[in-house]
């Protein structure tokens, strides 16, 4: 939802914000690894229960994952590879950042938070992986509230202000909601591309 609403003007944003960052033509590729290493260091923060510098390192590594996109588009260098690359660690880093909260809580001995951690990342992964495989049959998919942008964003400030179980549920249900929201949307869509696939080559 905040890529889809504020895409283009992100794009603008972030030069005027980071201008440094565009003067010379860097690999995204490069920017998108960093990123992703930031975020992996963040499931770790959250680990061993540093909870705000896990917050910090969200934030950081979310910059990264926006940067090495507009950096590609303003030099004329994004690739397929780099998309791939881009969609690909951005899992794993979503992964390793739920993950790094549920081993704090399995520490604690608290199993029902461990249970919901692993539901949010269940839900993460399907919403993501639900877009990419309707992507290979219709040219745009998306729909739902909770995409990336908004996880990274609740799991920050639920860290900061010492609400991650909350943060969690929210993440368990509303991604439960995208995914089954994708799954209905696919299905309306895929079945329309079946019948226009029918009436091409009837009988």
């Amino acid at each position: 939802m905040i890529k889809s609403r504020f895409g283009d003007r992100l794009d603008g944003w972030l030069e005027a914000a980071l201008p440094f960052l565009f003067r010379r033509r860097i690999n995204p590729n490069v920017l998108t690894v960093i990123g992703t290493a930031v975020s992996i260091g963040a499931g770790a923060a959250f680990a061993f229960g540093h909870f705000g510098w896990g917050a910090i390192a969200i934030l950081v590594g979310g910059v990264f994952d926006l940067i090495d996109g507009v950096i590609a588009r303003k030099h004329g260098i994004a690739t397929a590879f780099g998309a791939f690359l881009d969609s690909t660690l951005d899992r794993l880093a979503d992964m390793a950042i739920l993950l790094g909260i549920m081993l704090h809580y399995a520490a604690r001995g608290d199993a029902g938070t461990v249970l919901l951690g692993g539901i949010a990342l269940i839900a993460s992964v399907m919403t993501s992986y639900a877009k990419a495989r309707a992507e290979q049959f219709v040219s745009s998919f998306s729909g739902g509230f909770l995409e990336r942008g908004e996880r990274l964003v609740v799991l920050g400030v639920g860290a900061v202000a010492g609400l991650m179980v909350p943060a969690l549920w929210f993440l368990a249900v509303a991604g439960t909601g995208t995914v089954a929201y994708r799954f209905a949307l696919a299905h309306r869509e895929l079945a329309r591309l079946d019948e226009q696939k029918l009436g091409e080559h009837p009988g």
